[in-house]
């Protein structure tokens, strides 16, 4: 338990610790309110990159206003400890319940996360931003099941074709997960909401199976199979998935994003639809493990 203050907040726990930030729990003294503070670690406060990363991620999260997506409050430009201010939400991330094996919470729950998560990029599209980096690191859940999308470091404006594409191909680098990332994202072509979509569909997979749809040697092996390999179906990892949640599940992974779902709206229509796993019931009640 730390008693340090900063900018009238109270440092409480720490929560997480990432390579370039770290995130408390915060009491602010006046209301007595938790919150969530994010800021850079020491030896990176004073960098150009980091800071401007910093700064991009609260600007365009104080512009969202989603229940599953993180609400970002206020940011503090300050030179030594550059900071902001967003809601507390106590839970882990989807990566770590799955490297805890957590299968059947996972299970369980999967309709309404992924209904959840589809909902929140459905807006986040909506509004002119692609995610650039949705994965199950960045997507919190807590024990109700309810989801939080987070970490907007790398969001973009969604491009129009021609516009500005030259201009935005000479100066972009290859930005992302690779895990995660679509063919386009990859190629560093402009990208609109079907490259989320990808990575929607590459998380969905690893949630639904236990390990994404394409594995490297090294980080060019795994590049080179975003652009050329086609998935192995998802049924192959998991037989209680139903075919059509496999054929969905490729679909969203289609090379060109034409072939994908046109946007999240579809995608929603498509799970609101659809059974994920052979041995539920169509529609499982709340708390039933299938």
């Amino acid at each position: 338990m730390s008693t340090e203050i900063i900018g009238g907040y109270r440092l409480r726990n720490l929560m997480m610790t990432g390579q370039t930030s770290q995130v408390w729990e915060v009491v602010e003294l006046t209301s007595n309110r938790h919150f969530a503070m994010k800021m850079l670690l020491p030896e990176k406060a004073r960098s150009a990159e980091h800071r401007r990363f910093l700064f991009h991620e609260a600007e365009v999260g104080r512009k969202l206003a989603h229940p599953n997506i993180i609400r970002i409050y206020s940011v503090v430009k300050d030179a030594a400890n550059p900071y902001f201010i967003m809601e507390f939400f106590p839970a882990g991330s989807l990566k770590l319940r799955l490297i805890r094996r957590q299968t059947d919470w996972v299970k369980e729950r999967l309709q309404s996360i992924l209904k959840q998560v589809a909902t929140a990029m459905a807006y986040m599209n909506a509004s002119g931003w692609v995610h650039r980096d949705l994965k199950p690191d960045n997507i919190l859940c807590n024990n109700a099941g309810e989801v939080r999308i987070i970490d907007f470091a790398l969001a973009r404006r969604v491009q129009k074709k021609g516009l500005f594409g030259g201009l935005f191909k000479r100066k972009a680098k290859t930005q992302g997960t690779r895990t995660y990332m679509s063919p386009e994202q990859i190629r560093s072509q402009p990208l609109d909401g079907r490259a989320d979509i990808y990575s929607f569909g590459v998380s969905a997979y690893e949630l639904a199976t236990g390990r994404p749809p394409f594995r490297g040697l090294t980080a060019q092996d795994l590049l080179n199979r975003h652009l050329a390999e086609k998935a192995t179906t998802p049924s192959a990892y998991n037989p209680d998935l139903t075919d059509d949640f496999c054929a969905f599940l490729l679909r969203m992974l289609a090379k060109k994003r034409e072939d994908r779902p046109k946007d999240f709206h579809e995608v929603l229509m498509q799970l609101r639809n659809m059974r994920i796993f052979k041995s539920q019931a169509a529609q499982p009640a709340a708390g039933e493990s299938g």
